[in-house]
């Protein structure tokens, strides 16, 4: 299992495609997982930037791994995002073989300005600003728990091309 980790806007869904299609994996995409899902007053909620528990996340995380054989390889872009969706991840005795983390960054200037030129409904700039503090309070901590729990994690500066950060991440993963 690979981890595509970052703040939205950072290239984790570009990557996701790029690798999977290299690799011959699954991409499960929270993002589209929970915009599939989700639905009323949680999606509203969703929508304007407010992140949903980690309960809820993972069972709809659990929803669409339960379709897949534990021998295909996944790849997962944006989780987990905080320490309790971690623990429940490595705990999975089938996807416990989460062992490498791609954490894209890039700064708070390019990923708003990513966002907004992408053009989606949930990107309000009210909603952007709240997701960068999410994952500066949430996600960021993270980063340090995994690599305290045996997963590496591999900072790529993903203000470069989105080909330059393809082949460092298929570097880390020779």
């Amino acid at each position: 299992m690979i981890l595509l980790m970052g703040m939205a806007g950072t290239g984790k869904g570009t990557q996701g495609k790029l690798l999977a299609d290299q690799l011959g994996r699954h991409l499960i995409s929270m993002g589209d997982v929970l915009r599939m899902y989700v639905t009323g007053k949680k999606r509203e909620e969703m929508l304007a930037g407010k992140l949903l528990k980690d309960e809820e996340i993972i069972k709809f995380l659990k929803r669409v791994l339960s379709t897949l054989r534990d021998d295909e390889g996944v790849i997962l872009d944006g989780f987990p995002r905080t320490i309790s969706q971690a623990e429940w991840l490595l705990n999975q005795k089938e996807h416990s073989n989460a062992r490498i983390a791609f954490h894209l960054v890039a700064s708070r200037d390019t990923v708003k300005q990513r966002m907004i030129e992408r053009a989606r409904s949930d990107d309000t700039e009210d909603a952007i600003e709240k997701r960068i503090d999410e994952y500066d309070n949430a996600t960021k901590p993270l980063l340090d728990w995994l690599q305290a729990h045996g997963v590496k994690v591999v900072n790529i500066n993903a203000e470069q091309p989105i080909a330059a950060v393809n082949k460092e991440i298929l570097k880390h993963l020779k």
